[in-house]
């Protein structure tokens, strides 16, 4: 009767364990790692949201007619193991001081296709590339922003850029009610995190349509049928890059306080999906992505939309984009460093901010800094909370210079 009652309890331990690791997976607990958060007044957030807003994001797809038909194509897609969860994790946040960039020494080994042996220098070979559509340089752009976005510009802009795309009609409707409802999400969570959304910030994800950006440059392969999923999530689109979540390039752009008159330096082009957002509430953006056919690719994609104040570089990130005179008011980096390069605290204008995560690659702990110049030149830097991001390459991992 004993050893019964044993087995029946380690059968319940088990089925609990199994409920805990499945919640966990599917972002409905917080994460392990997370941990209470203290809030700067600088950021003036309103209240803490666990690592992962999807509850929310799922009740309020409750109203969507494809919610379950979406959650099925969510968890089928494939996704790599090593493309980690971007939606900001809340973390201990102390008072601003002067800036420490964090160096921790690693022994991880990095992919190939993440680290070609080439790609060490300042620039390579592609250098500045305006996107060009395609075929026909001449051609007007298959869309702007404002404009109707319809299924027939949607396929005509997938065309423009070179990327092939078999989503039907039928799916791309889906689609456009899935993005009310992501929009809502994304409100909420701002909201949440910020007191308040920057109106600026939903303009231009209400503006951009997401499903364009969904490609896996590698496989050659589109699934737009995935956006604006419920629960948000990273996307694999080849060569160990991602597609970030939406609650958390949401957050990151808000975070950056991005304005009308600003020069925006983004380091790791990925998608193109932050460049692009950027584009609509700043000057100019110029991006730089270090993985070759991932940055040529991403490059031909902002023409068909109409996107012209957008400039990509394939080169090492670290070194940033030092022809650009006068610095830049902002400067992002959508990949995590071991530490702070030099040449972008040098980069970044007086009262500029730059938003980079800081740890080691493929390691829970990186955490999300805010780094400000101030008028005389010095830099301060703060916590804001913690983060996980595939990993910055090239010169970073070599060590301080």
């Amino acid at each position: 009767m004993r050893s019964k009652s044993l087995m029946i309890s380690a059968g319940l331990a088990a089925t609990v364990l199994l409920a805990l690791a499945g919640a966990l997976a599917l972002d409905l607990l917080p994460a392990p790692w997370a941990a209470p958060a203290s809030v700067p007044p600088a950021v003036s957030v309103s209240a803490a949201l666990p690592a992962s807003a999807a509850p929310a994001a799922s009740a309020a797809s409750a109203d969507a007619t494809t919610s379950a038909a979406s959650a099925i194509r969510v968890e089928a897609a494939p996704v790599p193991t090593s493309v980690p969860a971007s939606v900001p994790t809340p973390v201990e946040a102390p008072a601003q001081t002067a800036a420490q960039p964090v160096a921790q020494p690693i022994a991880q080994a990095i992919a190939p296709a993440q680290t070609p042996a080439h790609l060490t220098g300042k620039a390579l070979a592609v250098g500045e590339a305006q996107a060009a559509p395609v075929p026909g340089g001449g051609e007007a752009a298959a869309w702007s922003p404002g404009a109707p976005w319809n299924y027939k510009t949607f396929r005509e802009a997938m065309r423009q850029s070179g990327r092939a795309s078999e989503l039907p009609e039928q799916e791309f409707a889906e689609l456009q009610a899935r993005k009310v409802v992501a929009m809502q999400s994304i409100e909420r969570y701002l909201k949440r995190r910020f007191g308040q959304a920057d109106a600026n910030v939903l303009r231009a994800f209400r503006e951009l349509p997401r499903e364009y950006y969904h490609y896996d440059y590698q496989r050659k392969q589109a699934f737009a049928s995935n956006s604006y999923e419920a629960a948000p999530k990273p996307w694999a689109i080849g060569y160990g890059s991602a597609l970030s979540d939406y609650l958390g390039q949401a957050y990151m752009t808000q975070l950056s306080r991005p304005r009308p008159g600003d020069t925006v330096l983004e380091i790791g082009t990925g998608s193109g999906f932050q460049s692009s957002l950027l584009s609509r509430i700043v000057k100019d953006v110029y991006s730089v992505e270090i993985i070759q056919p991932l940055g040529t690719g991403v490059a031909r994609i902002y023409k068909p939309l109409g996107l012209e104040n957008v400039r990509t570089r394939v080169a090492d990130g670290y070194y940033g984009w030092p022809e650009v005179k006068g610095g830049f008011d902002i400067i992002m980096v959508t990949c995590v460093a071991r530490y702070v390069s030099p040449e972008l605290l040098r980069q970044l204008k007086p009262e500029g901010r730059l938003i980079v995560p800081i740890g080691q690659p493929f390691k829970r702990g990186q955490v999300l800094y805010v780094f400000t110049k101030d008028k005389s030149g010095k830099v301060h830097s703060r916590k804001d909370m913690g983060v996980f991001f595939i990993p910055m390459t090239g010169k970073i991992l070599q060590g301080k210079s």
